[in-house]
């Protein structure tokens, strides 16, 4: 369980300081991106100038935007909020609910370690508590409801200059895949994302399930002389390893049609006012190719030439 919370944790940290990085260089407002590509100076070797590799995480921004002295990117905002909870709450000036995001993860941390400490006792003694268990999961659960509501309420209450904004877009699609198509008024592709996604998880359930009945049936052909089944010892072996393998590739379907719908959300959101002209059209016609003028000098004809000339109206 501490390892599926560490990964989780590391997924949440890269995709979050990702969507920063995107949000930072694409959907700047300020056109700093365009500054710093265009107005820089080239030939000064001045000391104080800085790198030429951009940072897309600074301390010291992220504590300027919560002490509201500058405007930050949103997806800088929730980076810096994986460490310092409540930060996006702070951004936002919705103090009030810092008590709730406290309160909540606290006490469900609090509680988690209590039952923990109770299970373990339990377990020294012969006597295993699984109701100690059974809450001790749903303790560090519950808390972990509180810190991704944080993250969640904070992209709600985040209020852009613009809709859609990409930012916000990555970052519900992060959260909560599909809500970045929602926002984006493209729910006609939630059918496909969430359908990919029930149907990766679905292979993945099978595939782990029966890994599992024949990692059991190989352990125990090793373990307990005489044991058969209808299936030979290397039999086992194969179909052991084939549906490892298809579970291995369950979860990179999850992963891949995941972070299709974030890539998604993200491109179709910064696309969304890019416009083209109802009335473009292409017209074709013949035409007449005057020779040019300079061509009898050269002792060449003047004949004309007939070809086509096609325009193009945008």
């Amino acid at each position: 369980m501490k390892l599926r919370a560490l990964v989780f944790s590391a997924l949440l940290a890269g995709c979050l300081m990702a969507s920063q990085g995107i949000s930072y260089a694409q959907f700047s407002g300020n056109g700093l991106f365009r500054d710093k590509a265009f107005g820089q100076s080239y030939n000064n070797d001045q000391t104080d100038q800085k790198d030429s590799v951009e940072v897309l995480f600074s301390f010291k921004e992220y504590f300027q935007g919560l002490s509201h002295k500058k405007e930050i990117p949103i997806g800088e905002v929730a980076g810096g909020s994986i460490l310092f909870v409540g930060g996006m709450q702070i951004y936002n000036k919705d103090y009030w609910k810092l008590p709730l995001v406290y309160g909540g993860i606290g006490t469900g941390v609090g509680l988690g370690l209590h039952f923990n400490k109770k299970y373990n006792t339990s377990v020294a003694a012969g006597t295993p508590d699984d109701k100690a268990k059974l809450y001790r999961t749903l303790a560090f659960a519950g808390a972990g409801l509180f810190y991704w509501g944080s993250f969640l309420d904070g992209v709600i209450s985040y209020q852009p200059s613009k809709w859609p904004h990409a930012g916000k877009a990555t970052l519900y699609s992060i959260l909560v895949p599909g809500l970045g198509q929602i926002y984006n008024h493209e729910i006609w592709k939630l059918p496909l994302y969430w359908g990919g996604l029930a149907t990766a998880y679905h292979f993945f359930s099978e595939n782990k399930m029966n890994y599992e009945r024949f990692r059991i049936m190989y352990i125990k052909y090793c373990d307990e002389p005489g044991y058969s089944t209808v299936y030979t010892k290397d039999q086992v072996l194969y179909y052991r390893n084939i549906f490892r393998r298809y579970r291995d590739y369950s979860v990179l379907a999850m992963a891949a049609v995941y972070l299709i719908q974030i890539i998604d959300a993200n491109v179709f959101s910064y696309m969304h006012n890019f416009e083209v002209d109802d009335n473009i059209s292409v017209e074709v016609q013949p035409t007449v190719i005057n020779p040019d003028q300079l061509l009898p000098a050269a002792g060449l004809g003047m004949t004309p030439g007939v070809g086509l000339s096609v325009g193009v109206k945008f």
